[in-house]
């Protein structure tokens, strides 16, 4: 008897079931630290493979002398990729790129979803999804700052404090993204991403503030990307001039090219910086915004050839300052469309916090895409968080608040949609019904009926000492009985019955 038809076979009763049953879940914790040591593995793996090719690539001493060597600067590129920054003789280097995010945020993402599925999904959403998130963060952190402890030398010194810190929040944010994600789906519902789960899973103020502030964050955004492009495609032949100039070679070329998009999404928020009024700063004495350009010496690297010229500001520039407050009209009325509210003076302050969280948004995002580079003048590069929080704040925020005032005041007065009857039930159509017999023909010599009934006519000689009389008011005695023949009424006493 084959397989298929041992299994297809039904048991018996009484036969014991040989198949191993299914053992209880794996503790939390365990499969955190199994999730959290192939998270950090796989992603050494694909950074050391890099590193190998740089340094067979480029001169042996750039990159680490021997293999122990190379094994350090794929460790501090896996640290660099959750944003811990590192120290070097000349200085501290907190200028990181924010591209190499994708490759752990991914990892974690995934296995956030692998950590729902393996235990199970819980009774309390929100709750499960957090002690998820913290079940792989924690270990992950660990992982960090052991591994910076090790990649410790003579000439580079990671921050062990900083791995932990941005290990940690790293694994939080992706773990926690894709456990939501993986226990919406798991509850039948359809979304695309991690944001989307994890807004079926928030209540209903939250979840408007959250649609708010991506919102207004997604213009502030887009507008930092198309100051970027824009330069960046006006100066296009300075920065193959200073391509030429640094001579990378093929794969040299492909390492500088992976640079440039990883430093990408720091010159979008940059970008936005600018937008807001802020500006930034290459390097000490100097700043970029819209009041005037004003720098030094740059750095030979061919993205920052769409630096403006030193002076006044492009005139093609200005109209950037808007998207602020575009953004907070946007913010604003995504705010209360998600969540209307009954009184009109409330409408305003949603939106003013959520221009004040649009602008601690921006505030993260800009400390995240600024740091020394070494010492010296290279010290302060980037915009300044407190000064990029602040004008969004408030930029965002009045515009917000004036926004959110209207949608919802056109919100409420807005008629109610009538109510739709619901549907009549499906009637059957009535059975037909059978034919009626057919009625026998009657013969000529029967006379024909009319149908109507005849009066009857009372017998003269039955009736003959009968007095017609009429009926009384009083009601009749128990032994008399009346009698209505052919519309007169006749009464019958005891001594007219035979």
């Amino acid at each position: 008897m084959s397989d298929e038809t041992r299994e297809q076979r039904p048991a018996d009763p009484g036969e014991e079931d040989e198949r191993p049953a299914a053992g209880p879940p794996r503790p939390l914790f365990v499969t955190g630290l199994v999730g959290a040591v192939w998270c950090a593995g796989i992603g050494l793996t694909l950074l050391l493979t890099i590193t190998l090719v740089g340094w067979i690539a480029a001169p042996r001493a750039a990159v680490g002398h021997g293999l122990p060597g190379v094994f350090r600067t794929a460790v501090n590129f896996w640290l660099v990729a959750h944003h811990a920054g590192f120290s070097l003789p000349g200085g501290r280097v907190g200028l990181l790129p924010l591209g190499l995010l994708v490759l752990p945020g991914t990892l974690l993402y995934r296995c956030g979803g692998w950590m729902i599925r393996a235990c199970g999904p819980s009774r309390r959403p929100r709750r499960g999804v957090a002690r998820v998130a913290l079940a792989l963060a924690v270990p992950y952190a660990v992982l960090g700052a052991l591994l910076a402890l090790a990649a410790e030398s003579p000439r580079i010194r990671p921050s062990a404090w900083q791995a932990l810190t941005a290990c940690f929040l790293v694994a939080l944010a992706a773990g926690g993204l894709g456990a939501a994600r993986a226990l919406v789906a798991a509850r039948g519902h359809r979304v695309r991403s991690g944001l989307g789960a994890l807004l079926r899973l928030l209540p209903g103020r939250a979840r408007s503030l959250v649609v708010g502030v991506a919102g207004a964050l997604a213009v502030l955004l887009g507008t930092g990307a198309l100051l970027v492009g824009a330069s960046l495609a006006m100066h296009l032949p300075e920065a193959v001039r200073e391509y030429d100039i640094l001579a990378p070679g093929v794969i040299g070329g492909v390492l500088l090219l992976l640079v440039e998009l990883a430093f990408l999404p720091n010159a979008i928020i940059w970008g936005m910086a600018y937008a807001v009024g802020a500006g930034f700063s290459v390097g000490a004495g100097t700043s970029v915004s819209a009041s005037g350009v004003f720098l030094d010496m740059v750095p030979a690297f061919p993205p920052l050839a769409a630096l403006p010229e030193p002076g006044p500001a492009p005139l093609v520039s200005l109209p950037a300052l808007a998207a602020p407050f575009l953004a907070g009209a946007v913010g604003g009325t995504l705010t209360v469309r998600a969540m209307p509210t009954r009184a009109y003076e409330v409408a305003p302050l949603w939106g003013f916090l959520t221009g004040a969280l649009t602008g601690v948004a921006a505030a993260v995002l800009a400390a995240a895409s600024g740091g020394p580079l070494g010492g010296g003048r290279m010290a302060t590069v980037g915009p300044s968080a407190w000064q990029v929080g602040l004008l969004a704040a408030l930029e965002v925020g009045i515009a917000a608040a004036i926004a959110a005032w209207l949608a919802n005041w056109r919100a409420l007065r807005r008629p109610a949609e009538p109510k739709r009857k619901p549907p009549r039930p499906h009637r059957r159509p009535p059975e037909p019904r059978p034919p009626l017999p057919p009625v026998p023909e009657r013969g000529p010599a029967e006379p024909e009926s009319s149908g109507k009934p005849t009066p009857h006519r009372p017998d003269p000689v039955e009736f003959e000492d009968a007095d017609t009389v009429l009926p009384s008011r009083r009601r009749a005695a128990r032994d008399d009985r009346t009698e209505n023949r052919g519309g007169a009424i006749y009464v019958l006493r005891d001594e007219d019955q035979p």
